[in-house]
């Protein structure tokens, strides 16, 4: 495999038929990736899941916050690691393949797959629930298919557009977060209020024990893959070698200890573990703390996240469809870039045709399914640091680095993974037998090597 320097242009491979080199257009620097990443993670996106990793938890959502980010750093160091290797599109798809080999990368895609297919979704479902709350006679259904009809037109105009939006979206955000931490600080200061409660739990059945903060833990996963999705910009990154594992860490850290803050503040505020709706009980906190005012303050903040997560998410998924159709393990018309808009059109529209299942699917189960994909990629980054690393490339060798950080990494996300509810890991086990079923049929029963493109990074 040969690399240019950094900066140079990107070389997404050759069509194996003879046909040109495909390109993305390298447009991004470290503040842009940051900002991707930030966007895709949505800071208030501890608002999405609060009603219900609180009921999970049994109030305890600050300490769940605190299990999922320990084991998203060690998880983000070999993303970094691995995108250094190889700076190209593809992510968990790409690092696998070329640690493990086209079958086994295959198969990570398809699990990368499962969580960035959803994720657009769950923006979708949860953008039409918090408009429903903030004003009832407006059905779920107008919020979810107004974004989803925007945030396809914003993708196929191109990254650069994203770039620019992200950068509006994430400082709404953050002057919510401002908000937020002085009403929430205030009200406490009004009454007693005990600080240990969002990590000793409310008493109750999911109160007690270690289960409940790791079953909530597994599901909060889906909080952090922004990180991740980082590493799917590498072919439009200027210097991806440089700039995206800072952005990865930088993003990893940064959401996760303002998760942290965001997760106790608001159950030390409001104590009660109980909502009228767990699935937008965000909505009831703000509520409580700054009325009516607040309420519609933070619908329109979350709203404005949630849009830049469905559109950063759905920029994400399509660059995996492109990357593996381009390989020819997925039908290859997914691998084309429009010719007006030099972006992958087709894949974006298929992306947007699935995500109207959400407008069916139940909130919960899709945030447990997004987090199985999530886990399980996360799974095999880790162990392609060590093989690439430490097996196929011993002169490279770091016992720190490159052996024990992932293997920490590796045993956290699947002790995560195996905490997810028992429907999620059928849903997600069936996705991946489906997965493997698929590449028997491409493979004459995996006898021959899945199409495969040379990348250049």
């Amino acid at each position: 495999m040969s690399h240019t320097t950094p900066g140079s242009p990107a070389h997404l491979g050759h069509d194996p038929h003879g046909g040109e080199e495909v390109h993305l257009k390298r447009a991004l620097g470290m503040s842009g990736l940051t900002l991707f990443g930030l966007a895709y993670l949505v800071p208030l996106t501890v608002f999405t899941t609060y009603g219900f990793a609180t009921d999970l938890t049994g109030g305890r959502v600050a300490l769940a916050y605190i299990v999922t980010l320990a084991a998203m750093l060690f998880t983000a160091l070999s993303y970094g690691q691995m995108v250094r290797a190889y700076p190209v599109s593809g992510s968990a798809y790409t690092y696998t393949s070329r640690s493990f080999g086209p079958h086994a990368g295959f198969l990570a895609g398809w699990a990368l797959l499962l969580d960035y297919v959803l994720l657009p979704m769950v923006n979708y479902a949860v953008i039409g629930l918090f408009i429903q709350a903030q004003w009832p006679s407006i059905p779920v259904w107008v919020g979810f298919l107004g974004s989803l009809a925007l945030v396809t037109v914003l993708n196929i105009v191109g990254i650069t557009t994203i770039d620019k939006a992200n950068s509006i979206i994430i400082a709404i955000q953050a002057v919510f977060v401002v908000v937020f931490v002085a009403l929430a600080i205030k009200t406490m200061a009004t009454g007693s209020f005990d600080p240990g409660l969002p990590f000793t739990g409310d008493g109750g059945a999911n109160g007690v024990g270690l289960g409940p903060v790791l079953a909530g833990a597994a599901v909060l996963c889906l909080s952090f893959l922004g990180f991740d999705a980082v590493s799917t910009m590498a072919e439009e990154a200027r210097e991806p070698r440089r700039d995206i594992p800072r952005a990865i860490l930088l993003v990893t850290v940064g959401g996760g200890v303002l998760f942290v803050i965001l997760a106790w503040l608001a159950q030390v505020a409001r104590p009660s573990t109980t909502f009228e709706n767990i699935d937008s009980g965000a909505t009831e906190v703000m509520t409580h703390i700054g009325g009516s005012t607040m309420a519609l303050f933070f619908t329109a903040a979350y709203v404005a996240g949630a849009f830049g997560s469905a559109l950063t998410s759905q920029a994400s998924v399509t660059r995996i469809l492109f990357a593996m159709g381009r390989d020819g393990v997925l039908p290859r018309p997914l691998g084309t870039l429009s010719d007006a808009w030099r972006t992958p059109v087709i894949a974006i529209a298929l992306v947007s045709v699935i995500s109207l299942a959400g407008l069916w699917l139940d909130l919960g189960l899709l945030f447990s399914i997004v987090s199985f994909g999530a886990l399980m990629a996360f799974s095999v980054v880790n162990l392609s640091v060590i093989k690439h690393y430490w097996v196929d490339h011993p002169e490279l060798r770091n016992i720190v680095t490159h052996l024990l950080l992932p293997l920490i990494g590796f045993g956290m996300t699947v002790w995560l993974w195996t905490s997810l509810s028992s429907r999620a890991l059928v849903v997600g086990l069936i996705w991946v037998g489906v997965g493997a079923l698929w590449l028997a049929l491409i493979t004459g029963g995996f006898r021959r090597r899945p199409p495969q493109v040379e990348f250049e990074g």
